[in-house]
């Protein structure tokens, strides 16, 4: 069963994070991702970023990922912290 640090340490591994929160079952799991990766992005190709990062992992261990995806900025001025 896959972990919230394990996923943690992929994203890591990948993708270059300002803040990243991760928790869950060890089948659902909810992220918050912050990346400079995800400037100009829209919301599908911020998760679609995250989906790469996370490789065949996201088919094979990981059931559900909800995530929040945001820029630096949106993370500075996000309101739930």
């Amino acid at each position: 069963m896959v972990t919230p640090q394990q996923i943690e340490g992929y994203l890591r591994d990948k993708l270059d994070c300002q803040h990243l929160a991760i928790d869950g079952d060890g089948a659902h799991f909810n992220a918050v991702i912050v990346s400079g990766a995800f400037e100009g992005k829209s919301r599908v190709q911020r998760h679609q970023i995250v989906y790469g990062a996370l490789g065949e992992r996201m088919r094979e261990e990981i059931h559900a990922l909800s995530m929040k995806t945001l820029t630096p900025a949106e993370w500075s001025s996000h309101p739930v912290r």
